[in-house]
């Protein structure tokens, strides 16, 4: 069982990386923007800035991935490691 430090140590970085998305996502939204915004103004023709927002995207879907859902299955994967080699000794 974790101490109350521990958990306050995971809870910090879980949040951390948390926030650490929040702030991916808002330069996101802002940089993307502004890119649709230039292909606008400059006339429209073929939407170059789809590729930025495919390609980024990819990444902040992992990211997205990364902070929110793979924490739990990564903690049940190292409670299995460690009840594994529990049991070697």
């Amino acid at each position: 069982m974790e101490s109350e430090q521990e958990l306050r140590l995971k809870a910090r970085r879980m949040a951390e990386e948390k926030v650490d998305f929040y702030v991916h996502l808002l330069f996101y939204i802002a940089i993307n923007g502004g890119l649709i915004t230039v292909w606008w103004l400059s006339g429209g023709g073929f939407p170059w800035f789809i590729f930025v927002l495919m390609f980024w995207g990819i990444g902040l879907a992992a990211h997205g991935i990364r902070a929110f859902v793979s924490q739990g299955y990564t903690d049940i994967l190292a409670e299995r490691e460690y009840q594994r080699l529990r049991g070697q000794r």
